[in-house]
């Protein structure tokens, strides 16, 4: 049995099962040609094959990055697909290998906000972790800035979330700007247990 004869859409089942037990195997045993099997997935595959193949790639992703870091430029571009399944998922990937290829990552940024901006929660979720982890590498120059401007127009119920991740990588230069937008943006959040958060993260703050 192949590498595609092992996905969700081969085997005709609609949950991600067979995908995850099959990134799970090709994590552990390092299996370099199924990865560049997959890979080739994302190219020539019908559709259902290639969200199963970019499945499998990114959840390998999460548990051995360097096995997917070599096919970053796969990746970035399929931020340009037309399918939000795609592009989610290439940001989930990207994510994934932040730490591993941070420079390349960096010089992308403008097309992966892009991205983000016209995707769906779950690309901004990973385009947040992706500046928190480039600022981590030692790029919090360039990116913590971008991080408290994003969090100005965040949706309400990721805002506190989003605080806390920039928090963590917060520069002392940045934490007035940081600080006036938690507390321009706190009364919009109307969920208590999220507010609270916000009044924490204010507090730790110094604000």
């Amino acid at each position: 049995m192949t590498v595609l004869d092992r996905l969700a859409g081969a085997l005709e089942r609609r949950d991600e099962g067979p995908n995850l037990a099959l990134a799970e195997e090709v994590a552990a045993k390092e299996d370099k040609a199924a990865i560049t099997e997959l890979v080739g997935v994302l190219r020539t595959g019908d559709k259902r094959q290639r969200s199963d193949a970019l499945k499998v790639l990114y959840e390998v992703g999460e548990r051995k990055p360097n096995l997917i870091a070599p096919y970053t430029q796969v990746f970035l571009d399929l931020l340009a697909s037309h399918t939000n399944r795609q592009v989610w998922g290439a940001m989930q990937a990207l994510e994934a290998i932040t730490e591993q290829r941070p420079e390349t990552i960096l010089k992308e940024l403008p097309r992966i906000i892009a991205a983000a901006d016209k995707g769906s929660v779950i690309a901004n979720d990973s385009c947040t972790a992706i500046l928190v982890k480039l600022a981590a590498k030692g790029h919090a120059d360039e990116t913590v800035p971008i991080l408290v401007e994003r969090l100005k127009k965040a949706a309400p119920n990721q805002f506190p979330t989003y605080a806390e991740e920039t928090a963590s990588v917060l520069t002392e230069e940045a934490k007035p700007g940081f600080l006036a937008v938690l507390k321009s943006r706190i009364g919009a959040v109307t969920q208590r247990a999220k507010r609270e958060r916000i009044e924490r993260l204010m507090r730790k703050m110094g604000g």
